[in-house]
């Protein structure tokens, strides 16, 4: 059972207003809005097709919506760029792991906060040996647990270890608030725990707020602060775990579906 956040009293840092997107006939998100509070995770459910990812990809601006507004700590961002919003703190995350296979899981790491640092004109070479780089990449690595496979190549880590490197680039970044699009899928069941489990803490401890779509309810209701449960583009319930869990139309419009 992970660890809950109190997220009372907690001011809203992203909340959408109308949210819409059509393809077609396709209602993907329909007059959608959402509250998202600092410090806490909040799970995204429902069966494909309900408009999950067509969400994050809104938020993140990856899809412009057709109509509605998504602000960021109070500032309209609808259509800022994905790397304007970065800079401002947020962070997306897809569901296919992108990482620099051929190289190791420090210099990987390390091609990150060359990144956020700003060192991107400089030699690898020389910025190799900056201290500032090689210590946040090593808290980093520390911090998700990925330390012991430093030196190991990134195509040869378990794809556990994958998913959990990539989240990690993620926080080179400096997130104030992440998007992760099922941070556990393709993962084994017996490592997925593990994989969960270091996220959540690394989320915790970096006082980073999530989201997160995700198809796996141990996960989702072990791990949320707050469950958010979409069908056809709309929200159909949201709350603690606990109480979307025992919702009468989440049991029948999505339980039998996932």
């Amino acid at each position: 059972m992970g660890i809950k956040s109190d997220t009372k009293n907690q001011k809203t840092i992203l909340r959408t207003e109308g949210l819409r997107k059509y393809f077609g006939e396709v209602h993907a998100v329909d007059n959608l809005d959402l509250r998202v509070n600092h410090g806490e995770i909040l799970s995204i459910i429902g069966p494909n097709g309900s408009g999950k990812t067509t969400l994050l990809n809104l938020i993140s601006n990856m899809v412009e919506p057709d109509e509605g507004k998504v602000f960021f700590y109070g500032k309209d961002v609808t259509k800022w760029a994905p790397s304007k919003l970065a800079r401002m703190g947020l962070v997306r995350s897809f569901q296919i792991v992108n990482l620099f296979d051929g190289m190791s899981v420090l210099d990987n790491m390390k091609a990150s906060v060359i990144s956020k640092l700003g060192k991107t004109n400089k030699p690898f070479i020389k910025v190799d040996k900056d201290k500032e780089v090689m210590e946040r990449s090593q808290q980093l690595l520390e911090l998700f647990k990925l330390s012991d496979k430093a030196d190991s190549t990134a195509r040869d880590i378990p794809h556990g270890d994958r998913k959990v490197l990539d989240v990690a680039l993620c926080f080179a970044l400096d997130p104030k608030l992440i998007l992760l699009d099922e941070p556990t899928s393709g993962v084994g069941t017996s490592e997925k725990t593990q994989v969960i489990q270091r996220i959540e803490e690394a989320v915790r401890k970096g006082d980073v707020t999530a989201v997160i779509v995700e198809h796996d309810m141990d996960v989702v209701f072990s791990y949320s602060d707050k469950v958010v449960a979409m069908h056809r583009g709309k929200i159909l319930a949201e709350g603690k775990p606990k109480d979307v869990k025992k919702n009468e139309e989440v049991i029948k419009v999505i339980m039998g579906e996932l």
